[in-house]
């Protein structure tokens, strides 16, 4: 075990460093800029690559190419720079690309504060590349984990053959902590081609929905295509059953393995009347604000969303049945709040507390909130 003091972008650089990521493609983006700095000092020692690119929407078509020819690749930026790279990131998921996307979020919209945290990006990262695609998104709450999530963001990624999204905030990627990182990580690679090249499909699902994955220059010949397309590559045309058959497998090679993606973590459930969830840098706040509540005879738990997509809907759900009210505690104008509600299907009241003016969400914020619960059930 070794133990070092490092920021959470420098412990999501020795996490992807350790999970065999050798190749970087991006543009330097406040409040992210140290992972990419990071990357150009240490990916050539290691025989890796690093290229600053253009802009992002470059660095996306970049990262992308890098993994079809067989490196695990990755990029980072924050809220303007993610914007760019949406379509590219749909080419991904489209060509299931494995590669994984860091976006170290900053108050939008727009430029907006290139140095203040939010949590703004929740949905952009589920839903803002354009069809009906699946997603993979996790958020850290702490150094440790910020090292951890990305070694799991990797795996997941060559695992599933598919983009994972880190989403940090300014709070976790400029915060350090004191870390002990353990002498290896497990390490995960993209399923690779038993059969000979003339009988290769590459959008062949396996029996877990996840096609085996030749490198370009292998001698395995393939048609990568962001059209919709069969199992070899070519596009469907007016296939209606194909582009079908297509989508379904795009989704349920991760839904098939929920169990392996989604991730949250419980504090006081069994016993609590009221239950903040909350994610990322807010998390911190929260867990503080409920051992207070708690030494005030108010009964709180804490639920902490690890992964955000797949949103974990029935662990909601359950716990909803069970409690008065849910809070839903982050930094933007309430983004997760409406898919929480929609999860409890009525089973408990749920409210918000919401900060989004570039400044952090305080215990003190959601220790009043949760008080105000407490006197509107007397």
């Amino acid at each position: 075990m070794t133990t070092m003091v490092l920021s959470g972008n420098e412990a999501c650089v020795e996490g992807a460093l350790r999970s065999g990521v050798r190749f970087f493609a991006g543009y330097p983006i406040t409040p992210s800029s140290e992972i990419a700095e990071e990357m150009a000092r240490r990916l050539p020692a290691l025989g890796g690559k690093f290229i600053q690119m253009e802009d992002e929407l470059a660095s996306m078509a970049a990262v992308v190419g890098a993994s079809l020819a067989g490196l695990k690749a990755m990029t980072a930026t924050s809220g303007p720079g993610f914007s760019l790279m949406q379509e590219n990131i749909g080419m991904a998921v489209m060509l299931e690309a494995p590669c994984v996307v860091v976006n170290v979020q900053r108050a939008g919209p727009s430029t907006g504060w290139a140095t203040w945290p939010a949590q703004g990006d929740v949905m952009a990262a589920r839903w803002g590349t354009h069809g009906d695609h699946p997603a993979i998104v996790l958020t850290p709450w702490s150094v440790k984990e910020s090292f951890e999530l990305t070694v799991r963001a990797v795996n997941l990624a060559e695992r599933l053959r598919t983009p994972v999204i880190l989403l940090s905030d300014a709070i976790i990627g400029r915060l350090r902590e004191k870390v002990d990182l353990p002498p290896s990580v497990p390490v995960v690679d993209r399923p690779r081609p038993a059969m000979a090249p003339d009988h290769y499909r590459p959008y062949a699902g396996g029996p877990d929905g996840v096609p085996p994955m030749a490198d370009f220059g292998t001698g395995y010949r393939w048609y990568a295509t962001t059209t919709t397309h069969n199992e070899r590559g070519y596009p469907v045309g007016v296939d209606a059953a194909a582009a079908e058959g297509l989508l379904k497998r795009l989704h349920s090679k991760i839904h098939d393995h929920q169990d392996e993606v989604v991730l949250t973590e419980g504090r006081w459930l069994e016993d609590s009347e009221v239950v903040v969830v909350a994610y990322g840098s807010v998390a911190r706040s929260a867990l503080a604000a409920v051992k207070q509540a708690r030494s005030r005879g108010l009964k709180a738990g804490l639920l902490r969303l690890v992964t955000l997509w797949p949103f974990p809907s029935q662990l909601i759900s359950q716990v909803a049945q069970r409690i008065r009210g849910l809070l839903v505690a982050e930094m933007n104008m309430g983004q997760m709040v409406e898919k929480v509600r929609e999860a409890s299907c009525g089973a408990s009241e749920v409210w918000s507390v919401a900060r989004f003016n570039g400044q952090y969400l305080m215990p003190e914020q959601i220790l009043d909130k949760l008080e105000e619960v407490r006197r509107a059930w007397r």
